[in-house]
């Protein structure tokens, strides 16, 4: 949710079309915050943060890293 805004649920339904899941589909920024995404969730796991508060959070750090991943020139290099 925090990523993509839709659960894994919510994405096959609407692409069913495609075969496998969310991550199959993903860029390589996403697939890297999702990474860190998952890290940051098991923090804030043990910190006792409520889902509702995670989620916020995790969705602040998603916006944050892909801005970040998606104007970085060294990762337009690697692109190419």
């Amino acid at each position: 949710m925090a990523l993509f805004g839709v659960t894994a649920k919510q994405w096959c339904e609407s692409n069913p079309e495609l075969k496998g899941n969310m991550r199959d589909e993903a860029t390589i920024e996403q697939l890297v915050v999702l990474s860190n995404l998952e890290s940051i969730n098991a923090l804030l796991i043990q910190q006792g943060l409520p889902q509702s508060h995670r989620l916020i959070e995790l969705n602040k750090v998603a916006i944050t890293q892909m801005k970040s991943l998606l104007q970085s020139q060294a990762i337009k290099k690697l692109k190419q």
